[in-house]
C-alpha cells in the first residue's frame, strides 16, 4: 500500500520543511509514502470563500484515483489518539487498497463535492493549527503509528 499526503499550497518555514524531510525519511522504512503539494489558487483573494473550495476541491480531485481511499485531515472528523490511529492504518492496510490518501484543506476546508467522494474525515485535535504545521504533525504521527505496529520504543506506552 502507498500513503499518499496531499495539501493546498506550499510551506515557506525552512524549520519546519527540515522536520518533514526528517520524518519522510523515517517513514520510507515502513511504508511507500509520497508528499505532494497543490499550489495555492492564483489570486485567490478576487474569490469568495465557496469559490475557492470548489477551485481547490477540482485541483483535489484531479490527484485522486478511482481506487484510492481518500481521507479529510477535517476538524470535525474522528479523533483517535496514537494507538487507535496505528490501528485505524492496519485496518486500511489489511482491506487490500492500493493507495490511502489523506488530504490538507486549503483555509476555508473542502468543497462539497470533495466531501461526497471522501471515505472518512479524521481530526488531530479540536485544536486549530497552522496548515503548515499540520503537515508536521500528521507525517510524524503516520511514522507514529507504524513504530507502534512493529512494537518499537520510539511510541512510550
Amino acid at each position: 500500500m502507498t500513503i499518499k499526503l496531499l495539501c493546498i499550497g506550499k510551506t515557506d518555514n525552512k524549520s519546519l520543511i527540515s522536520l518533514i524531510t526528517e520524518y519522510e525519511k523515517r517513514l520510507s522504512f515502513y511504508v511507500k509514502f509520497t508528499f505532494e503539494i497543490i499550489p495555492d489558487i492564483k489570486n485567490s483573494k478576487n474569490l469568495s470563500e465557496a469559490q475557492q473550495k470548489q477551485k481547490e476541491g477540482e485541483l483535489i480531485l484531479g490527484k485522486i484515483n478511482t481506487t484510492d481511499a481518500l481521507i479529510l485531515l477535517d476538524e470535525n472528523g474522528k479523533q483517535h489518539d496514537s494507538i487507535a490511529f496505528s490501528n485505524y492504518l492496519q485496518k486500511h492496510m489489511n482491506s487490500g487498497i492500493k493507495q490511502l490518501v489523506f488530504v490538507i484543506g486549503g483555509p476555508y476546508g473542502f468543497s462539497e463535492d470533495v466531501y461526497k467522494k471522501s471515505n472518512g474525515k479524521i481530526s488531530l485535535s479540536k485544536m486549530t493549527f497552522s496548515h503548515q504545521m499540520i503537515r508536521l504533525f500528521f507525517i510524524e504521527q503516520l511514522y507514529r503509528g507504524f513504530t507502534i505496529l512493529r512494537n518499537e520504543p520510539y511510541h512510550h506506552r
